[in-house]
């Protein structure tokens, strides 16, 4: 089974990331290449990627013509998708524990990050059949 691990931000959360100490980015920056590639080496890491951010964001919806219109971020938005992992792995109880690897990222503060999991799904759900 497949499951996309997030890691969300909120609004400011990329400026103060921006604003750690040098050896905390150094830290983290080096804590996630590594747990990337421990996911790749055990063959459970699909992809991963970390986002610009959400100021380099644009909403987009067909308009009358068919023609891309955008539109910036809107302002009620609260949190964005800062980095995602998909990870194939046997069970959701794999991909919790994963998740819960990648919440001990170096960063400023004493909780750890919360990941949101997700199933990817590979079809519509069994119940809609």
């Amino acid at each position: 089974m497949k499951y996309m691990l997030m890691m969300n931000t909120p609004r400011d959360g990329y400026a103060k990331y921006m604003s750690w100490p040098k050896q905390l980015l150094a830290a983290n920056t080096e804590f996630m290449h590594a747990f990337s590639r421990k996911l790749a080496e055990s063959g459970e890491l699909v992809s991963a990627m970390g986002l610009a951010s959400p100021v380099q964001a644009k909403l987009v919806r067909a308009g009358d013509d068919g023609k891309p219109v955008t539109d910036g971020v809107f302002p009620e938005t609260k949190e964005f998708l800062a980095g995602y992992w998909i990870v194939q792995v046997e069970s959701a109880a794999r991909a919790f524990e994963i998740a819960a690897e990648a919440s001990t990222a170096p960063g400023m503060g004493d909780s750890p990050l919360v990941i949101e999991v997700r199933e990817v799904m590979s079809g519509p759900p069994q119940d809609s059949a």
